[in-house]
């Protein structure tokens, strides 16, 4: 019994240790850091520079030499024709039963347009990918800073919900005495019932969202979504450290955005398309060289030493001259150029567009900032009239109904100030994101 008592202890002394180091802390730079290697949009963003700098070489290789060999027995079941050995060497050199053709072919591209093409085109794809990697990068640091500010949202609003509801519990007891000692009013005691069970409804509701933001935040850095994580941050340290106003006054360079990088490509990449069907009509050389052996026997037994092969090498180059298509290259020119023009006009849109989003990032950061400024003043002024009207309600000068409005709005200016200390988060780090410029 002392033994299997052990046992059991170690089992939970174990568990409760494995439970206590499965405990993950972030800070917000450290869950950035963290979901920049193990998001999956990140790590799948990051194979495909992998699978582009494959498709580079790829594409080199097909102008390298290349060297195939080739093996051919033959075994003629039913002879048309009799053996005929023309050298007297015991070899038949026509009609033989088994024959073996060994042979090995050298091609190397001598000149083909579409191929120095495909060379430039192998380049601009690898830095399309590059620019996914990075426009990855810079959603899941935003999708990082708005879940985990969503996350000490609902912990900060859940400790003043719960402070509320202390406060209501105790005024709620005390007014009710007094209602009990005829001193009160029934209506006063109702008030406050109804200011509490709206407060606990509230506080339930966001224990459930604060249960869904931790698993989201989870899910964008890349770990189960039931995994215990712990955040480090506060949210008004958060926002107080978020405050920068010197990022209001950066320069506005659209160059560095990365959509209108991508845009740049795009465009790059019809112009090599376009040239692409302008060198399908210039000649194209190849080179190659050839060499083979053959035996011919009557038996299978090409493994004799005594029994030489038949070699043979042949050296050539062929041109291939495009002369007449029917108009094809003209038309896949001309679809081309479409392409281009169109191309063109995307990369002036984006780039107008991002003139107006930096602007309208830089408005809202703005705001962000003074919004937090006023909800924090707001906030002090109705925790003084809550205060006050609290007094007043107590020692019978205030009503019940002017005690709940106090309350009431107490609840909405702590409610708003949480959310404006989110927004100057948030709205940093869409300016940073859009100005491709992120402040550690």
């Amino acid at each position: 019994m002392r033994q299997s008592l052990i046992f059991i202890i170690s089992i939970f002394m174990t568990s409760f240790s494995y439970a206590q180091e499965s405990v993950a802390n972030f800070s917000l730079q450290e869950a950035i850091d963290y979901a920049l290697e193990n998001n999956r949009q990140a790590k799948n963003a990051a194979r495909d520079i992998d699978a582009a700098e494959r498709q580079k070489w790829e594409t080199t290789a097909t102008g390298l030499p290349q060297l195939n060999g080739n093996v051919d027995y033959q075994n003629q079941i039913k002879q048309q024709f009799e053996a005929v050995d023309f050298n007297g060497d015991g070899i038949p050199d026509f009609g033989a039963k088994h024959s073996v053709t060994a042979t090995a072919s050298l091609t190397q591209k001598v000149f083909d347009g579409t191929y120095l093409v495909g060379l430039q085109s192998a380049k601009v794809f690898l830095e399309i990918s590059k620019n996914a990697k990075e426009k990855t990068d810079l959603e899941v640091r935003q999708q990082v800073i708005n879940a985990y500010g969503n996350v000490l949202l609902a912990e900060e609003s859940i400790k003043i919900l719960e402070r509320n509801i202390t406060v209501l519990e105790k005024n709620l007891d005390e007014t009710t005495k007094i209602f009990e000692n005829g001193l009160e009013e029934e209506e006063s005691v109702e008030q406050l019932q109804i200011t509490l069970s709206g407060v606990q409804s509230n506080l339930n509701n966001t224990n459930r969202l604060k249960s869904l933001a931790y698993q989201m935040f989870n899910l964008v850095i890349g770990v189960d979504i039931n995994a215990n994580t712990v955040l480090t941050d506060n949210l008004e340290s958060l926002a107080t450290y978020n405050i920068n106003l010197e990022l209001l006054n950066q320069e506005e360079n659209h160059q560095n955005n990365v959509d209108y990088k991508i845009a740049l490509n795009n465009k790059r990449s019809n112009e090599l398309l376009l040239k692409l069907e302008r060198s399908r009509s210039l000649p194209v050389l190849n080179a190659f060289l050839n060499g083979s052996y053959i035996a011919n026997r009557n038996a299978f037994d090409f493994t004799h030493s005594d029994m030489p092969w038949l070699g043979t090498v042949t050296f050539g180059a062929s041109l291939q001259i495009p002369l007449f298509t029917s108009g094809q290259g003209k038309a896949r020119r001309q679809r081309a150029q479409i392409d281009l023009d169109k191309s063109n006009d995307d990369l002036l849109e984006t780039e107008q567009q991002l003139k107006l989003q930096i602007k309208s990032a830089k408005s809202d950061y703005q705001y962000a900032i003074e919004d937090y400024d006023v909800k924090k003043q707001n906030l002090d002024l109705a925790e003084r009239i809550e205060s006050k009207n609290q007094t007043k309600f107590f020692e019978g000068i205030a009503s019940s109904f002017e005690l709940r409005q106090a309350q009431t709005q107490l609840y909405a200016a702590q409610q708003e100030f949480l959310q404006s200390m989110l927004d100057v988060v948030n709205s940093k780090a869409a300016l940073e994101t859009i100005l491709n410029s992120p402040i550690n």
